[in-house]
């Protein structure tokens, strides 16, 4: 038995869910189930009693709701972490991103199949892998992610002139858990003049893809789409793979570059997967790809940089130190497919010198109204 369990308070206005969050949890070694309430009010008053490590916490609740709830916390500077349990409604996407910006450590969806039975294997396939990740950020002690070999593997950066000197001709990204607030410091960091198109496989459900595409759109002077079939892709452009689909790049008739968009199997469990993009990437661009891998648990995305590494394409990974997850990361850098290990808060300049060959990284001047504090800088 595992000595320093992760303590959770589950916060959800329906009995039904309250109890089968309660049974899954339950099973789970590293997790005690200390409490469950119906609202955000009672969770509130729970927490300074109970002390828990985590909430999963559903999004629509009366009197004060998941948002609601997650801001107080933030307000009060309580140290809790936060699981949202979404529906697959656009509403509920939009407010599970807001969720995520104010520091939500992920999302599970609620399924919304007939069979009950099925809905909760699949609530357990999504809620397991999270609640593990965030014990291991919490439980370092024996944790790979902080052990020493991670650690020299991280520090040994090769110098910047592997990545320069070359003309690059696209971007691939891929990122997991903390994804949204990652790619909300990277995109809206970049000028609309950005020389070439960024393709971006976020681990997400349908909907969810779509609502992050709509909010980066409307802080980023580049446009920002989820990716359809067919489209061919401009230079100032992200597209953003959609949930539940696969995405790869391919020539047309006329030989442009265009998007595929499929319904082949997860890859690492992953449906997008970036292993199945960046696969595609490198055998269209070669050397004119750069590569970047940031946040995430697990090691989708290393298979696809070996192959694009293989055909001389750069390659960058976020830093264990600003990533929510230093999973996908660390794979790549164990794997020794990165040339460099930055933080994130320096990856959209270090994009915009080397595409554009000058430095970015400023906050868009285009009458947005993007919040330097919500961006993390000060």
């Amino acid at each position: 038995m595992r000595q320093d369990k992760l303590k959770v308070l589950i916060v959800d206005d329906t009995a039904l869910y309250r109890k089968i969050l309660r049974d899954l949890l339950n099973k789970m070694d590293e997790v005690e189930v200390i409490g469950s309430v119906p609202n955000g009010k009672l969770a509130l008053d729970r927490i300074h009693q109970l002390h828990p490590d985590l909430l999963t916490l559903d999004i629509e609740m009366p009197g004060m709701d998941g948002l609601q709830t997650l801001q107080a916390i933030k307000d009060r500077e309580i140290q809790v972490s936060s699981i949202m349990v979404s529906s697959h409604t656009t509403r509920d996407a939009e407010i599970t991103l807001k969720a995520l910006e104010l520091g939500a450590f992920d999302f599970i969806a609620k399924p919304n199949g007939t069979d009950l039975v099925q809905n909760i294997r699949v609530l357990e396939e999504q809620l397991h892998p999270k609640i593990a990740a965030l014990y291991r950020m919490l439980h370092p002690k024996d944790n790979l992610y902080r052990s020493p070999d991670a650690e020299s593997l991280a520090r040994n950066e090769k110098p910047e002139s592997v990545l320069s000197g070359r003309k690059y001709a696209i971007i691939a990204i891929g990122v997991s858990t903390g994804g949204p607030r990652a790619l909300a410091e990277i995109i809206p960091r970049l000028q609309g003049n950005l020389n070439v198109p960024l393709v971006v496989v976020q681990h997400m459900p349908p909907v969810f893809t779509r609502a992050l595409a709509e909010s980066l759109n409307k802080k980023s002077e580049l446009t920002v789409l989820e990716a359809g079939e067919g489209r061919e892709l401009t230079a100032g452009s992200v597209y953003i793979a959609p949930g539940g689909k696969q995405m790869r790049l391919s020539r047309n008739r006329a030989q442009r570059v265009i998007i595929e968009i499929t319904d082949d199997p997860p890859e690492n469990y992953c449906k997008p997967s970036a292993d199945y993009l960046f696969r595609s990437v490198a055998s269209i661009y070669g050397r004119n790809a750069l590569g970047i891998i940031l946040t995430g648990m697990g090691r989708d995305g290393t298979d696809g940089l070996k192959a694009m590494k293989r055909r001389g394409a750069g390659v960058i990974a976020q830093d264990k130190e600003s990533c929510v997850v230093f999973g996908m990361p660390l794979e790549a850098i164990r794997a020794g497919v990165v040339d460099e290990v930055i933080p994130l808060k320096q990856i959209a300049g270090k994009i915009y010198r080397l595409v554009n060959g000058v430095e970015n990284g400023r906050i868009p001047s285009n009458g947005m109204g993007i919040n330097r504090s919500y961006l993390g800088i000060s």
